[in-house]
């Protein structure tokens, strides 16, 4: 073999390597994990911070790492098929395309690509720096490169994404949520903690509040003894006070500031003023979500408010203990009333009230009722049946078996619920 050959060989070994590193480091770059790398950053890590800026134009970085990749490829087939064309004739053709497929899918393509894929955090690390250089020297001619693509697809009414959006990467974490799996039980409750807190920005005051029934309501026109009666009954701090018409709530009551008055009175309710005792209520419509209510819990540093329709009703409560529920699960303490909710029955069917909140439901449960046009058990049952149905009706929707047990007027108030068996979500299963 003379020396031109030994050169040209050696030059295809060298290609192959060269075509390696840019596929192993395509693979690393992409799959490698951002958070941790972002922890690595903020720690200082120098290599982290390039990473991220690579992540942050991947057009630019996919399409140097491909510019590359082909350009050493093509040149290393072309050497290949010189070596044997002077080896073996017009026979050396097939020759080389059959030895250079061979060494491209696997020294260049399989053998780094599951190398990164296995130590993606490590490999774009230490990839990162070449990377850089690379992209910046490439970046005229990538630019051209998009530059022409976007030319050429735009005539088809194609558009090319810049980046990506809010909602995909939502989508994306909420998916990694989901991947959060283990033998431990607190792990459950991790993931509804993080399902919970993305969901803030979706749910609205009106699908958690306090409904109105169930809201301790005082006349402001009482006896003050009366009124100070039921305050100290109430198991509640904060207690709304209406005038004539409960959907007029002139104040509210907090039992500290009256347990302050009445203390540097005695105990005396004589001339007592209840409603100068009373802080301004705060009026919130029902569609606020519960992120934008959270901040402003914040900001007006209170943690009660009374939701209202779009005519200016009453229809219930929300407190900041309410939001915190939502996220965290159940907080309950000393003074609160503990609701028969749900009870799990020994034929693996479960009794639940129909005032249960969907949301509740499906997190406890980890079940998939829709929540979007109901909010309680008992008003996705009337939703779906379209009509209110009687004592011992049985309802399936969604793969669930709903019995109703007990109506009080129109009103659901129990319901035997059958959820869908392990076989039959098989069975649905595509």
């Amino acid at each position: 073999m003379t020396v031109e050959l030994l050169i040209a060989v050696a030059a295809i070994v060298v290609l192959l390597l060269i075509s390696g590193f840019f596929s192993g480091s395509e693979t690393a770059l992409t799959a490698a994990s951002l958070p941790r790398l972002h922890q690595q950053a903020k720690q200082g890590s120098n290599r982290a911070k390039t990473v991220l800026a690579l992540y942050a134009r991947k057009d630019r970085l996919i399409g140097a790492i491909l510019l590359g990749n082909n350009v050493v490829n093509i040149l290393a087939s072309v050497l290949a098929t010189y070596v044997l064309l002077l080896m073996f004739g017009d026979a050396g053709v097939a020759y080389a395309t059959m030895a250079m497929t061979l060494l491209i899918v696997i020294f260049a393509e399989v053998l780094p690509k599951t190398y990164a894929i296995g130590n993606a955090d490590k490999a774009a690390l230490a990839v990162a720096p070449i990377i850089r250089i690379i992209v910046i020297v490439l970046a005229p001619i990538t630019l051209a490169i998009q530059w022409l693509v976007r030319a050429t697809v735009k005539p088809f009414g194609l558009e090319l994404a810049e980046d990506i959006s809010i909602g995909h990467r939502e989508e994306e974490l909420r998916g990694a949520i989901d991947l959060h799996e283990g033998p431990d039980p607190d792990i459950r409750q991790e993931r509804q903690m993080l399902r919970s807190i993305l969901d803030l920005d979706d749910v609205e005051v009106e699908e958690i509040m306090t409904h109105r029934r169930n809201v301790t309501l005082v006349d402001i026109t009482d006896p003050p003894g009366a009124i100070v009666e039921q305050a100290l009954a109430s198991p509640y701090t904060r207690i709304p006070l209406y005038r004539g018409d409960p959907d007029n709530i002139v104040g509210v009551l907090h039992a500290k500031a009256l347990l302050r008055e009445l203390h540097a009175r005695n105990g005396l309710t004589e001339d007592l003023d209840i409603l100068l005792l009373a802080a301004k209520p705060w009026f919130i419509p029902e569609t606020t979500t519960l992120l934008d209510q959270l901040q402003a819990f914040r900001t007006r540093r209170e943690h009660f408010a009374i939701v209202v329709d779009e005519y200016g009703a009453v229809m219930g409560i929300v407190t900041l203990e309410d939001i915190l529920e939502e996220i965290v699960g159940s907080i309950e303490d000393e003074h609160d009333v503990a609701v028969s909710g749900m009870r799990r029955q020994p034929d693996g069917t479960y009794i639940i009230s129909g005032t249960a909140t969907l949301r509740d439901l499906n997190r406890e449960m980890e079940w998939n009722l829709p929540d979007e046009n109901a909010v309680t058990l008992a008003g996705l049952i009337l939703t779906e049946a379209r009509r209110i149905p009687e004592p011992g009706q049985i309802f399936t929707f969604y793969g669930f078996r709903f019995e109703i047990l007990r109506r009080q007027r129109n009103q659901i108030s129990s319901v035997r619920v059958r959820p869908p068996q392990p076989e039959e979500v098989e069975a649905a299963a595509p």
